[in-house]
């Protein structure tokens, strides 16, 4: 009963309230105006005068008769006589077992003497472990056994050096290194 009385006069309730609301309101609003008066003679800006530019300069190219930077230039010495073919991976060559797998995953584990001659005992990534010798090759890139010591095994491996040849590069596996 109550709610349904709120309803019915509520529009005589807020008459009241509208009245108070808008007779508190001032017309008198000369201190905002003072206000801005104030504000604005304390600021004074200043704009920064146009930059002076200084004449276009124009220039000539005139290395258009020197080298192309972006095709090859292989200088050799007179002294150098390795030409495009002189050094290259034996295409007629049979691969070694050992060439199937990446340097990086064959490990050394020990060597063997027998007669003066070294062996090298490489593991390989399915735990299988293979005797080596001088000579033999290793690894992708054409890794020929050039020594064999007792805690590491020197090869030299033949890579693409990008331009169409092919450069020798050291590489080596040491004991324990898995």
């Amino acid at each position: 009963m109550k709610a349904r009385a709120i309803k019915k006069y509520r529009h005589i309730i807020a008459l009241p309230i509208i009245t108070l609301l808008a007779t508190s309101c001032s017309k008198d609003i000369n201190d905002l105006y003072d206000f801005i008066e104030t504000t604005k003679a304390s600021s004074v800006g200043s704009v920064a005068p146009i930059p002076q530019f200084e004449p276009y300069q124009s220039f000539t190219y005139t290395a258009e008769n020197l080298r192309d930077p972006f095709v090859a230039n292989i200088a050799m010495s007179d002294d150098q006589s390795i030409t495009k073919d002189s050094l290259h991976p034996e295409s007629n060559r049979p691969k070694q077992y050992l060439e199937s797998f990446p340097l990086d995953s064959l490990s050394m584990v020990g060597t063997l003497e027998q007669e003066n001659n070294a062996w090298g005992l490489i593991k390989d990534p399915k735990n299988v472990v293979h005797r080596v010798k001088l000579g033999d090759y290793i690894g992708k890139n054409e890794g020929r056994i050039d020594k064999i010591t007792e805690v590491k095994i020197y090869l030299v491996e033949i890579i693409p050096d990008g331009i169409g040849n092919y450069i020798e590069r050291d590489a080596s596996i040491a004991i324990g290194n898995e």
